[in-house]
């Protein structure tokens, strides 16, 4: 019962890459990914403890992508397409 959603994936690179609807969709994967993992851990049902910090770091990698476009830290690519209009 594994998702498909992980780090392999989810490198800044890609995630900059992402729209903030986007990222906004994959931080609910991950929650939802997390919440999952947290259950099994607590009914002993985890064989991939790994999984949990990789998700945690995921969040972590899209929240901080959020937030530096928030502070105008990281370029928006909605923001670049509306230029070249």
């Amino acid at each position: 019962m594994s998702m498909a959603i992980g780090s392999k994936n989810l490198s800044m690179d890609a995630l900059d890459g992402f729209d903030n609807e986007r990222l906004a969709e994959e931080l609910k994967k991950a929650k939802a990914e997390l919440f999952n993992l947290r259950f099994q851990s607590a009914t002993g049902q985890l064989e991939s403890h790994g999984r949990l910090k990789a998700v945690r770091r995921d969040i972590a990698r899209i929240y901080t992508v959020l937030n530096e476009r928030e502070l105008d830290i990281r370029p928006n690519p909605a923001d670049a397409k509306e230029e070249d209009k």
